[in-house]
């Protein structure tokens, strides 16, 4: 099981809410955030940030090491069907030809985010071979986030937010199986900020 910071994410959730709700902006109702609209998290179409946040431990050093992590734009432009059909063709493609393998067993350490090697790789090494092979396949870079969830059961995880006209989209290496953050079930913590990849936001988003 990863960490990816929980402990902390879930400290900057409450102080997000604890301001929010004394500004009025935002509040936190049984693990579900309330806009303006009074629409909930699962009702939203793009996972909703609260503060900013530091990178998650393993992506301290994302942006050196992969340019092409934190890019902001694209120089082309795509329509959306052909973007969504890239989507869903390189999330089956490196479902299907990467293995997952834990970083304890490949490295020896708990954390370390990096591209699949020739062994493969864990949940968010999946989440940067998509993305750089979706940028290179010509879709825009800042539609691609990196974001740290809690699964189903509750374990770390990470996965790849495109964000689609429609609304956020999820790539997972569990499920060749595309959804809507909210369909997922998924608590989302953190994601690369959609303005300025290089840097996160925390974000509170329960479907």
């Amino acid at each position: 099981m990863k960490s990816f910071g929980i402990k902390f994410d879930a400290l900057v959730v409450r102080a997000a809410a604890g301001s929010a709700r004394t500004i009025g902006l935002v509040a936190l109702v049984c693990g579900s955030v309330v806009a303006g609209t009074n629409a909930n998290a699962a009702e939203t179409a793009f996972i909703p940030s609260v503060a900013a946040s530091p990178p998650p431990a393993g992506a301290q050093q994302l942006c050196r090491q992969y340019t092409w992590a934190c890019a902001k734009k694209a120089a082309i432009s795509l329509p959306s069907h052909q973007e969504l059909r890239l989507v869903k063709q390189i999330n089956r493609q490196v479902n299907a030809s990467t293995r997952s393998v834990s970083d304890q067993s490949q490295y020896k350490t708990r954390e370390r985010w990096a591209l699949p090697t020739s062994l493969g790789g864990d949940c968010e090494d999946f989440a940067l071979l998509k993305k750089r092979d979706l940028i290179r396949a010509g879709i825009d870079p800042s539609k691609l986030l990196i974001a740290t969830v809690l699964d189903t059961r509750r374990n770390a995880h990470a996965v790849l937010v495109y964000r689609s006209g429609q609304g956020d989209l999820v790539l997972d290496n569990l499920t060749n199986k595309i959804k809507p953050w909210s369909a997922t079930q998924y608590l989302f913590l953190r994601m690369q900020d959609p303005k300025q990849p290089r840097r996160w936001v925390g974000v509170y988003g329960r479907s």
